[in-house]
């Protein structure tokens, strides 16, 4: 019956089985596992049942993968410190004399927290209860407050230690220090795009921001933001002892969570109890995702007894599309994916599909894997299913489409960072090349 069909027509065969399973509420991880195990039994003569035990025992101990839930943990430690409420009362006294004031606490807030969480849901949920009230009680304007929340939170997804960044590594076989530290510079890029874009809103319109106020000293500021000093010293030695070759990404990880679970003890909140429940939110978390890196691992495997990767990157290849063409049609096909799908999801699920296509049209896998999670990160503020909309609906009560409209020009700011580091690929590889080995 399926002998006759042509890659395309197998292609669109296992997608649908893929769309029906994920429609009828199948987890994503078995739904990946039973597509690979028909793509196998119906189109390759390979043993199905053999393939999938050694693939699903050869990627349950990938020591790389180790760093993902030490990264985790560290997190959800720090998540139950008071570093959500000392987020605010730290950075403030610094920013009211910028235009656009304290709404530059949700933007310099993510960032900071994204490096903690690695976790875009987690960054809005965190910055989001602390700050909406308080920048609504002072008059700030509710859309700038949506979206600059909605928009930064993305950077979770961005700044290391980042967990897609994690996954994609596994995934591609790409080095996890290397994609670490590839994210820096985009990251503030993104920042700077964010922070840019209120300050022009901001002088637009001078009567729709509060004034402060009070004026505070240096010394103020300082005793203000001595509880992120040692929060900002954690990040920095994380990342700095990646960069530098000292530790891999797994040791400084293990190192992370030792110094973050003291940090979380001086704080005087942090208890025996707290320390269970972010184990216990981890491990829920890890197991989730390594079930679906399994399941995409099988799928991998499957995908390569079928030859429809290279067969479809042939296809593609019939087109001649420049690499900026195909990267303009990736582009649209990851915001629509992503709009049905959380970002792990679209990574794990296209990776071994795309890359073989981005690798036979010249493009670094290692750019590649910042721009792939630039666009996942517009798709975080897309509706339907863009998920930090949901936590901000969850949040304020505030209908999702005027969340999603407030979102909606950081949305054009990803799409714009994401054209920057097409235009100037060395943002993305310089800091990694300058590692050396």
């Amino acid at each position: 019956m399926f002998d006759t069909l042509s890659d395309p027509m197998i292609f669109a065969v296992l997608l649908g089985l893929l769309l029906f399973l994920l429609a009828a509420g199948v987890w994503v991880a078995v739904s990946l596992t039973i597509m690979a195990f028909f793509a196998i039994a119906v189109f390759s003569n390979a043993p199905e049942g053999l393939v999938l035990a050694t693939t699903l025992w050869g990627h349950s101990h990938s020591w790389p993968l180790a760093a993902l839930p030490l990264f985790i943990l560290m997190g959800e430690i720090l998540l139950r410190s008071k570093l959500s409420e000392d987020m605010f009362s730290g950075l403030a006294p610094w920013l009211g004399r910028i235009p656009g004031r304290l709404l530059h606490v949700n933007i310099l807030g993510c960032a900071i927290f994204a490096a903690v969480s690695g976790s875009s849901a987690a960054t809005a949920a965190t910055i989001g209860r602390m700050s909406v009230p308080e920048l609504l009680e002072r008059g700030y304007p509710e859309k700038l407050i949506l979206g600059t929340l909605a928009g930064s939170a993305t950077l979770g997804l961005l700044i290391p230690p980042s967990i897609i960044l994690i996954v994609y590594g596994v995934a591609t076989e790409q080095s996890i220090a290397r994609l670490f530290v590839a994210g820096v510079l985009p990251g503030f890029l993104l920042v700077g795009l964010f922070a840019g874009y209120v300050m022009v809103k901001a002088k637009l319109d001078p009567a729709s921001i509060p004034v402060e106020s009070r004026k505070f000293t240096f010394g103020e500021k300082m005793r203000a933001s001595r509880r992120l000093i040692p929060v900002m010293l954690l990040i920095g030695g994380v990342i700095g002892s990646i960069y530098t070759g000292v530790a891999s990404p797994t040791d400084a990880a293990a190192l992370g969570v030792i110094l973050a679970t003291l940090l979380a003890a001086a704080s005087g909140n942090f208890g025996r109890k707290a320390f269970i429940d972010a184990l216990m939110s981890a491990t829920k978390t890890s197991c989730m995702i390594a079930f679906i890196l399994l399941g995409a691992a099988f799928l991998s495997i499957a995908m390569g007894f079928t030859g429809i990767p290279r067969n479809l990157a042939n296809w593609i290849g019939t087109f001649d599309l420049s690499p900026y063409a195909l990267l303009a049609v990736l582009t649209v096909f990851f915001v629509i994916l992503g709009c049905f799908l959380d970002g792990i999801s679209v990574v794990v699920l296209t990776t071994s599909i795309i890359l073989p296509m981005v690798e036979a049209a010249g493009i670094d896998p290692l750019w590649f894997g910042i721009y792939l999670v630039l666009v996942v990160e517009m798709s975080q503020i897309t509706p339907p299913v863009g998920f930090n909309l949901f936590v901000i609906q969850g949040l304020t009560g505030i209908n999702i489409l005027r969340v999603a409209a407030a979102a909606m020009p950081f949305f054009f700011l990803l799409l714009l960072g994401a054209l920057i580091i097409t235009i100037f690929p060395s943002i993305v590889t310089y800091l990694p090349n300058a590692m050396g080995n």
